[in-house]
């Protein structure tokens, strides 16, 4: 039987978040922390218990390092993270938002390390994963990680492994929106349980319901289809049932990054513990509203003991 429970990959970037509000260009004074959609999903099934692997690429550099020593205080398996002596971490910066909205993020990732992923760095170990989340980022990054998404979603799910998959859009990373679309549902079609918000549903099939969205992706091979309705919670529809899920209520919205990702770690988590559907979805809106009430992109990320329900890690995973 594998030691690894679920394999996620992609790019983790070095962020440099302002200590205070503002012009970024005017900000003298940055704290360290890291970023990356897949990653905050990776570090947040670690936290539940989970035995995660995580795949990439990082520079032989100091914000590679840092990047690392991060990821493995967290708990993730990083032995299958290749340190590239060509090409640099990626990083950003970040602005600091004082009235919950979106903060500003500039990006320094082109020609990084891991937008080198191909192939070439998967080893056959992480084949026997029990479970593998993927997201529209990697695919974003290269023609070879590209590939290498395609692969690792498609060797996975023909032996027998679940597969979750979030859109996760990144428009400015893709040669065209034609482009993107069509790469975008191509994977969607390899994945058991798709992910999408609202926005990006529509945007990728041309529906605008949500029961129409959920049925595209159902169509095309999916069995489970969650849609993200921000504070309004969330849809989710299988071939047997159907229904909305309300959000928590929160008192203080203080940041929304990394919300998509917590949501993906709450309904992840509960559906590899065999919860029905609407379980994981209630326990994905809680992560989620968990997650908008704290600075930072995982920092508010629960422990396994502080979920609601409280129950461990059962070590299966499989489609529904």
């Amino acid at each position: 039987m594998s030691e690894i429970d679920i394999l996620s990959f992609g790019e983790t970037m070095a962020m440099f978040v302002a200590e205070h509000s503002g012009d970024l260009a005017q900000v003298e004074h940055f704290h360290k922390r890291i970023a990356g959609a897949d990653s905050n999903v990776a570090i947040g099934l670690s936290r539940l218990g989970f035995k995660v692997a995580w795949l990439s690429r990082v520079g032989n550099d100091s914000l590679g390092r840092f990047v690392l020593d991060t990821l493995e205080a967290e708990g993730l398996d990083c032995r299958f993270v290749r340190r590239d002596p060509l090409h640099p971490t990626g990083f950003q910066l970040k602005s600091r938002e004082e009235t919950g909205d979106d903060p500003r993020v500039e990006y320094f990732r082109r020609g990084s390390a891991a937008s080198h992923l191909s192939l070439d760095d998967l080893a056959p170990a992480l084949l026997q994963a029990r479970h593998l989340h993927a997201t529209g980022i990697p695919p974003a990054l290269s023609d070879s990680a590209r590939e290498l998404s395609g692969h690792l979603m498609q060797t996975l799910r023909a032996s027998g492994r679940s597969v979750s998959f979030d859109p996760n859009l990144r428009p400015g990373l893709w040669a065209s929106e034609a482009l993107m679309i069509r790469e975008i549902n191509r994977l969607a079609a390899l994945a058991h349980w798709v992910l999408p918000g609202l926005g990006e549903g529509r945007l990728l099939t041309g529906r605008d319901d949500p029961a129409d969205i959920a049925a595209f992706y159902l169509d095309q091979g999916a069995e489970a289809v969650v849609i993200k309705l921000g504070a309004h919670g969330a849809y989710y529809r299988t071939h047997l049932d159907a229904g909305f899920v309300d959000g928590v209520p929160v008192s203080q919205v203080v940041d929304t990054v990394g919300a998509g990702d917590a949501f993906a770690v709450g309904l992840i988590s509960a559906l590899l513990e065999s919860r029905s559907v609407i379980e994981a979805v209630q326990r994905a809106n809680w992560v989620g509203s968990r997650a908008i009430q704290s600075r930072g992109d995982m920092e508010g990320l629960p422990r396994r003991h502080e979920l609601p329900d409280q129950a461990p890690p059962l070590k299966t995973a499989c489609a529904l």
